[in-house]
């Protein structure tokens, strides 16, 4: 009886929301009197960070300061059409919706402010930091802040601006079937090396070490965060989850969360990522999305991980010792 360490690959080409088409988000943006803006969604931030990277595109679209902007994720009876949050869909649909709403929010912003100037809009510039100059002649300007003011109270206009995305529906060839039902794909690759005890069936993850190519991280932070929580995600799927068993009887099985099996904190190992960006000639600023992708390869990889250490194949989650210690049973008898 001995412990073997092995090692497994696994790697995933990822597309990017609902296929085959459709898909739409839309977002609206809007200045309040004091030159703060509104962006208002659909869609729901479910912890993934949806309402911190659109409040960045926003701010960086419209060329404020992030602190200037505010994001309301309302309802479906009162935001604009949202799909939802979910297909790792978020970032990259609703994230160019409310690009598109601010360029034409910050239009409006500019012909307010070009008429407050007597410039040509096409010559004024946001620098960041609230205000409204003229391009090579900073010195004549306007805080955003008096700009949504003129436009309220004097110009008798709405700073506000509508977006949505649409992936067109892709064609379909009559003859071979061939079509591009996703516009764009997200990547990884990584390897996990584990200890399998031969003895009692258990697994322990030692190490992870992938790469993701994601496009470009909006907010790095985020990014790395969903990433290692991924690999945690995906740890518990391969090894840990189920409610088995509960055949014939409940009571042999989890009826809560307190009785459900989950890794915890000590579990965990030591996570290791490498964020290629490549970005997505049709994402926000080059972002694709990265919700569901990062919990996908830990599984095949310590599949893959736990056969080369010990020879054998399982094919059903989780891979508990229960199953490993039939497998080993079955490859001593020939089977």
């Amino acid at each position: 009886m001995a412990k073997h360490r092995g090692r497994g690959v696994a790697s995933v080409n990822y597309p990017i929301g609902m296929n085959l088409g459709g898909d739409p988000s839309q977002a609206l943006v809007h200045a309040t009197p004091t030159g703060k803006f509104v962006v208002t969604l659909s869609s729901i931030d479910l912890g993934q960070g949806m309402k911190s990277v659109t409040r960045q595109l926003a701010a960086e679209t419209l060329g404020v300061p992030i602190e200037d902007v505010h994001v309301d994720t309302g309802d479906s009876d009162t935001g604009p059409h949202c799909m939802g949050s979910f297909a790792s869909r978020g970032t990259h649909r609703a994230g160019n919706a409310v690009v598109a709403a601010a360029r034409e929010a910050k239009e409006v912003l500019l012909e307010v402010a070009a008429e407050e100037l007597e410039v040509d809009p096409r010559d004024l510039e946001l620098d960041g930091r609230g205000n409204v100059r003229v391009k090579g002649a900073p010195a004549r300007a306007l805080s955003v802040r008096d700009v949504a003011q003129a436009a309220h109270f004097k110009r008798g206009k709405s700073i506000s601006g509508r977006g949505m995305f649409l992936v067109p529906p892709s064609d379909v060839d009559p003859d071979t079937g061939a079509m591009r039902p996703v516009t764009t794909y997200a990547h990884a690759c990584m390897i996990v090396d584990v200890e399998v005890d031969d003895e009692t069936g258990e697994v322990r993850v030692l190490s992870i070490k992938a790469a993701y190519e994601i496009g470009r991280a909006l907010n790095i932070g985020l990014v790395e965060q969903q990433l290692v929580g991924g690999a945690w995600m995906g740890i518990s799927h391969a090894l840990f989850e189920t409610v088995e068993p509960y055949y014939p009887d409940r009571a042999h099985g989890p009826t809560d969360f307190n009785g459900y099996l989950m890794p915890g904190p000590g579990d965990m190992c030591p996570v290791e990522i490498e964020i290629i960006e490549r970005p997505a000639l049709d994402g926000p600023y080059g972002a694709k999305g990265i919700g569901e992708m990062c919990a996908t390869p830990p599984i095949p990889a310590i599949a893959n991980a736990i056969e080369d250490a010990i020879g054998v194949r399982i094919t059903e989650m989780p891979f508990t010792p229960e199953k490993i210690l039939r497998a080993l049973d079955a490859k001593r008898a020939g089977r």
